[in-house]
């Protein structure tokens, strides 16, 4: 299997009052459980990200629910209003719990 990474970019630097874009790509197969081993024609089990989620400075603003139709390596933007600096922690998890996170800081002038 591929190797599960989170990447996002959030800028390092806010005017208060600014809206900013959060963005957030996981490198994630997303199988859905269709599919099928060209080798051994077995089964594929399911093994997508099933919930994404953004908190702020430990306060949760974002939450997404995926469900197997979502193409591999999903891709969010996500507006977001400047108020103070702090910390994004971003949030995967994949179905049997296993959890990806991220996180970077930005200051607000």
């Amino acid at each position: 299997m591929a190797k599960i990474k989170p990447r996002v970019k959030v800028p390092k630097k806010a005017k208060a009052g600014e809206v900013i874009e959060l963005k957030a790509l996981i490198s994630h197969p997303m199988h859905t459980g269709l599919g099928k081993n060209k080798k051994t024609g077995k089964k594929i089990p399911r093994k997508i990200i099933n919930k994404m989620t953004v908190s702020f400075e430990g306060e949760q603003f974002f939450s997404a629910d995926f469900q197997p139709a979502i193409s591999a390596n999903p891709f969010l933007a996500i507006p977001f209003k400047a108020t103070k600096s702090g910390e994004f922690k971003f949030t995967w998890v994949e179905d049997g719990g296993a959890e990806f996170t991220a996180s970077k800081k930005m200051t607000v002038s």
